[in-house]
């Protein structure tokens, strides 16, 4: 049979990619398309006392101007609806959506948007998530408990709109038990996904309801849902229309401007393009949140951990609306791959007057495992013991509970620390003034729906198509390699096509590394029948019985006789095109588990406190690898992720105000900031969720990376650092402490 699964085979659609002609959002131009721009709010706090836009509509080409009040009451949001369209009478952020104008081009929207005169009544903004917490601090939503999408009951209005824990045993018995305790508050900060393709949406409403929907969310159904609970539009007259997507990385799923627009093209009859300028995307998009969270563990002398508690303070921002459960669920899975007796992890979501927050890669992970991986290596430190040893002792194997309860069905942690320690040379003398650090993580992949359709005509071409759209990962090219598979026929040698939202009923998209598990599976399902009915029809024609047949090189040959027909020649005898849909839906999260191992070394200059990395390594447990070449990518992209939050990407704040409002302030990493990176993938089969018992890789590989590294600079210079991204400063100043 001919192999496709396990081979690095390249983007299926990599070629319109490289040669332009992908389009993008961006790039949808219908007939007597208008611009659509929003006016922000330049404070972080106020009441709107007026607003006047008559000099606005008055210039030339403008078709369109709308604010708040024409939008009066309408919210939106991916779980909680607590966003208004256009600011109701009150902003709570510097960017917030105030007005928006819709003109023949950018230029005249630029310029409308200069006319229109607010009249704010200022107020003390709420900046600090935990002075927001406290009981003298103004609250930001005074009608939070009506809103629609609430994750968790609240007893009373306050700026903490979800607080959520998990857990098992007794954690006060379990500190009460514990030879050593250990307590330490770690920080992380604000950074953007800094995806390629800022966000961008067409949308071309119709006079009698409904709307047709071109835009770069990753989960077009989803957002088909939130656009028609806000604007009250039957959900099957919006049409979401396939788009290339340049970039992801958890930003993309969310409706962004697609409210915005639809309304500017509801008022002005024509089509209209709303694109954010990176200025925008950088003080008004949806980001990873900041944290503060508290660390409390337990031990016995000999590493026994007995007790863990985690606390997480997440700041929100603005609004929840860019949550797709309203929280973080990350946060739930942070106390790591350890058997821990007693366990308690608790998460508050809290609004401030800032920009709201969103999912980015693994969201609550990378914030929750640099806290918890930080906080083992602490512990292991002053129990005397080496933190790889520690974490060894400690780590759960097949069958064990987490540390929240439930069962682990499989998980090879020590198979990855092992490995990482061997690539690694952790155990090797080092140089003066350089470190090592080790952290973990760990994933299971959620379920998801999904849909896929594979059609053979009498032309004997193999035709798959889907409604899923491809964020960047290579689901398309999963699917056709699955279907590939089990029909015997090369992946470039399948036709793929993408569907719109009028399709099907519902479809789940991608996100949260569920898209080999959702779409894998369903295009596995798809494969089988159509094989299934492929050699049904040749076994038919031939004579014989289907189980003498196969498939190979897009034909059915007969094993022993060496017969063999084209797919053209078994539609043909079929007398009608095979035609089949695989469908997959689950709702239950996996309990087969990848694990990464992730070892950081780096010199850190004593006299300047600047943090060289010298070599990453990353090890790896996982099910069946689909395709060698993506999965690897999957695992250099998430390094390079971490590396940027570890050690520089920081949207800095002035108050409220961003003041990191370009690449050129922003810093993601470039080719100079990348250590040599030393990758070992380990493939347990038969465990995985997905299609050949695949599993997840594309959040685990950046959750440890800032761990690692900030636990190498310890190694290095002796000082802990507990406050992201670990720049030369915070390490200067800490050094200069201890000297002093």
């Amino acid at each position: 049979m001919t192999q496709v699964v396990g081979r690095p085979t390249p983007r299926v659609e990599g070629e319109l990619k490289v040669t332009g002609r992908a389009l993008y959002s961006a790039d949808v131009n219908l007939p007597g398309t208008l611009w659509g721009k929003v006016l922000r709010s330049p404070i972080a706090y106020g009441r709107i006392k007026s607003i006047h836009s008559d000099k606005a509509r008055q210039v030339p080409g403008v078709k369109a101007v709308i604010t708040g009040q024409d939008v009066a009451g309408l919210r939106i949001g991916r779980c909680i609806y607590d966003n208004p369209v256009l600011a109701d009478g009150v902003v709570r952020f510097i960017g917030e959506k105030v007005a928006a104008v819709a003109a023949e081009t950018r230029l005249a929207a630029e310029q409308a948007l200069d006319l229109i005169e607010v009249e704010y009544d200022e107020m003390e903004p709420v900046l600090d998530p935990l002075a927001a917490i406290g009981d003298d601090a103004p609250i930001l939503h005074p009608d939070l408990l009506s809103y629609r999408g609430l994750p968790v009951p609240l007893e009373k209005v306050s700026n903490v709109f979800a607080y959520l824990k998990w857990g098992k045993g007794d954690i006060e018995a379990g500190f009460k038990e514990a030879d050593l305790i250990v307590e330490n508050t770690f920080t992380t900060q604000v950074t953007h996904q800094s995806y390629l393709e800022p966000h961008a949406c067409v949308v071309k409403a119709e006079p009698a309801g409904g709307a047709e929907v071109w835009s770069c969310s990753k989960t077009p159904f989803a957002v088909r849902n939130q656009l028609a609970n806000c604007t009250g539009v039957d959900k099957e007259k919006l049409v979401f229309h396939p788009m290339h997507i340049g970039g992801d990385f958890g930003g993309k799923g969310g409706f962004m401007d697609i409210p915005v627009a639809y309304f500017l093209s509801l008022r002005s009859g024509r089509p209209v393009k709303m694109v954010m300028d990176y200025g925008e995307e950088l003080t008004a998009g949806n980001p990873r949140h900041a944290s503060i969270i508290k660390v409390k563990t337990g031990v016995k002398k000999d590493g026994a951990i007995v007790a863990h508690h985690l606390d997480f303070n997440f700041d929100s921002g603005a609004y929840g609306s860019m949550k797709p459960a309203g929280y973080l669920i990350g946060a739930s899975t942070c106390a790591g791959p350890y058997k821990i007796a007693n366990c308690l992890i608790e998460e508050r979501m809290v609004y401030t007057n800032k920009i709201p927050c969103g999912h980015m890669r693994a969201p609550g992970d990378p914030q929750g495992f640099f806290a918890n991986e930080s906080q083992m290596d602490i512990v292991a430190r002053k129990l005397g013991m080496d933190p790889a040893e520690f974490k060894r002792k400690n780590m759960m194997y097949d069958g064990d509970e987490t540390p929240i309860g439930g069962r682990v069905s499989h998980i090879r942690g020590v198979e990855a620390l092992e490995k990482a320690i061997e690539i690694s040379g952790y155990k090797k003398p080092k140089p003066k003034n350089v470190g090592r650090g080790l952290a973990f993580s760990e994933w299971s992949p959620s379920g998801g729906e999904g849909n896929v359709f594979v059609k053979i005509e009498e032309d004997g071409k193999v035709k798959v198509s889907s409604p899923v759209v491809d964020q960047g990962a290579g689901v398309l090219t999963i699917i056709v390699e699955c279907v590939g598979q089990e029909l015997g026929v090369p992946a470039d040698e399948i036709e793929l096509a993408q569907l719109d939202s009028s399709t099907v009923p519902s479809d789940g998209g991608v996100g949260g590394s569920r898209a080999t598990r959702v779409y894998g599976n369903a295009s596995y399902e798809a494969g089988v029948k159509a094989r299934q009915e492929l050699l049904a029809a040749a076994a038919a024609k031939l004579g014989v019985a289907a189980e003498e047949l196969e498939l190979a090189d897009s034909k059915v040959i007969h094993r022993k006789s060496k017969r063999k027909m084209s797919f053209t020649e078994v539609v043909k005898a079929k007398g009608s095109p095979v035609s089949v849909k695989g469908y997959y839906k689950s709702a239950e999260k996996s309990h087969d588990t990848s694990v990464s191992a992730q070892i950081a070394e780096v010199h850190v200059d004593p006299e300047t406190g600047q943090v060289t990395l010298k070599q990453m390594v990353s090890a790896h447990t996982t099910g069946k690898v689909i395709n060698p070449l993506m999965h690897q990518g999957q695992i250099e992209g998430g390094v390079v992720f971490g590396l940027g939050y570890a050690l520089q990407e920081e949207i800095l704040f002035d108050g409220g105000k961003i003041l990191t409002t370009n690449f050129g302030e922003f810093k993601i990493p470039n080719i100079m900031d990348i250590p040599p990176l030393k990758t070992s993938v380990m493939e347990n089969v038969p465990h995985g969720p997905g299609p050949y018992n695949s599993l997840a890789i594309g959040e685990v590989a950046n959750t440890p990376t800032a761990a690692a590294v900030a636990n190498a600079v310890a190694d290095a210079c002796g000082v802990r650092i507990t406050d992201l991204p670990v720049t030369a400063e915070k390490v200067y100043e800490a050094l200069k402490a201890r000297g002093a």
